[in-house]
């Protein structure tokens, strides 16, 4: 348990409260030992929240250390499965999706590096494959999409018109601020910041700081110092 809560503590939480953390993994990771058995792959600590749903477990990969807090939804259903790296977190409320959950085509999964988070209440639609790297944080209510609706036919419904699909790629160490959109078919370079509400549309070269909807570079981390 020691090894699990190591560095999150810091002088000003009491007693009280510590304790209460201790409690709550203790539970957590109970949760994780009794789900273990049924994943294609862990790491020997996983710490599971309440209300969490995983959908086709043996189709998720994932390392040690591996968190997803309460009410999170994961399905692995797809082509390539689910791979998550050492101390990855997925946050409460959060959801991955690589396939409708009512039928139709597979879609083909995600991978996740070391060190990286998916934040509370964000979105993640891996029908095209997504690919985010290590160090990445991802901030709550975030969406990315690897899929566009067709819409070029006005004689017919879009719905009808099926989807066109892609991939998303976040490379290490990025910051996706709270709100923002990520589009299919978009590359984010290295050690790049996506401020809070943007949509991304377009490939960000590496250290680079966007912001807007549509999102544009407005400055470049590595000029500023």
């Amino acid at each position: 348990m020691s090894e699990i809560l190591k560095g999150r503590f810091d002088e000003d939480w009491s007693f009280g409260a510590r304790l209460g953390l201790f409690w709550r993994a203790f539970v957590w990771l109970v949760r994780g030992y009794l789900l273990k058995p049924f994943l294609g792959k862990s790491g020997r600590v996983i710490l599971i929240g309440s209300g969490v749903r995983i959908r086709m477990k043996s189709q998720l990969k994932a390392g040690n250390h591996f968190i997803i807090e309460d009410d999170a939804d994961i399905s692995c259903h797809s082509k390539q499965g689910i791979s998550l790296g050492n101390k990855v977190t997925i946050g409460k409320g959060a959801i991955i999706r690589p396939t409708t959950l009512w039928g139709g085509p597979l879609g083909e999964g995600m991978r996740i590096g070391d060190h990286s988070n998916i934040g509370p209440m964000s979105y993640i639609g891996c029908s095209g494959f997504i690919d985010i790297g290590n160090h990445v944080m991802i901030s709550p209510r975030v969406s990315i999409y690897a899929e566009n609706h067709n819409f070029a036919d006005p004689h017919t419904t879009m719905k009808s018109q099926g989807v066109t699909r892609s991939f998303v790629k976040i490379e290490d160490d990025c910051w996706i601020a709270s709100h923002a959109v990520i589009l299919a078919g978009v590359t984010i370079g290295r050690g790049s910041v996506v401020a809070a509400g943007s949509v991304v549309t377009k490939d960000v070269p590496p250290y680079s700081i966007v912001a807007g909807s549509p999102a544009k570079i407005i400055s470049n981390r590595k000029q500023d110092v």
